[in-house]
């Protein structure tokens, strides 16, 4: 599992990078891959029968699944990025969420800056969670817990956790068993334990929770039109303890504030 996480770290780095006002999210699309590629693996979300991309480019009111084409990214647009890798056969997932600068909408990018952040730090929580849990849908709770306690009110409008769409177990395929709760849930889920590999990812709105499908049959968009974000991590449990597969420091850097130090896998 370590490789392919590397290296859909390497080409989510690859992205951020590139992108700017200007790009397309096909352009920033081919840098993925050819990251991909080059390093040995190849894209796994192309795998999916009917889906031949990289990456999922989710803009503004688009949350998770967004096909990539010839759309021109905007200053302002609020941009999730969800990446995946297969390397001889074992699989990585990640997804970030940037702003792109606007001077001329300080409190739109205000706001959505805000969402991005606030959504990036609950998935980390749920990770914390996740080192010390028993049952994996603590997970759920943490992540929950924390955008209730976060400043949760942007522009008058309350973060909304999506319920329809969930984190997975990850491995030999990209989607696997369990499911990954990113709110409270009354089971408490299979038990932690070393050979446990899942991929958390909280989808964080500045509105409701309602979705819709586009006419692409991919794309999920908020029914209300209000900003999305989407954060997620494979994470994985040992024997010695947690190691974030998708970050090249394990996650250390983002954990040692939580109290929570990743040991590298033996």
């Amino acid at each position: 599992m370590v490789a392919p996480g590397v290296l859909t770290a390497h080409a989510l780095v690859a992205v951020r990078a590139a992108i700017r006002p200007g790009i397309t999210s096909g352009e920033v699309d081919a840098i993925a891959e050819k990251v991909i590629r080059d390093g040995g693996g190849e894209p796994n979300f192309a795998l999916v029968p009917g889906y031949r991309h990289t990456l999922c480019t989710s803009v503004s009111d688009e949350v998770v699944h967004g096909i990539p084409g010839d759309g021109v990214l905007q200053p302002g647009d609020i941009v999730s990025i969800d990446c995946g890798a297969q390397v001889e056969g074992w699989n990585g997932d990640a997804a970030f969420t940037v702003v792109i600068p606007d001077d001329t909408q300080p409190e739109l990018v205000a706001q959505r800056e805000l969402l991005s952040e606030a959504t990036e730090a609950s998935l980390w929580h749920g990770i914390a969670a996740l080192a010390g849990a028993r049952h994996l849908n603590e997970v759920g709770t943490a992540i929950e817990e924390y955008l209730e306690d976060h400043p949760s009110r942007a522009g008058g409008t309350v973060f909304g956790i999506l319920e329809d769409y969930v984190g997975h177990g990850i491995g030999r395929s990209m989607h696997e068993a369990p499911p990954v709760f990113n709110y409270r849930v009354r089971e408490r889920g299979p038990a932690v334990k070393p050979g446990l590999a899942v991929a958390i990812e909280p989808m964080v709105t500045l509105g409701g929770i309602d979705t819709v499908t586009l006419e692409d049959d991919w794309t999920v968009a908020t029914s209300d039109g209000t900003s999305a974000s989407h954060w997620e991590h494979s994470v994985a449990v040992h024997a010695e303890g947690i190691w974030v597969l998708t970050a090249h420091d394990g996650g250390a850097s983002k954990l040692a504030p939580l109290g929570v130090i990743p040991t590298p896998i033996p």
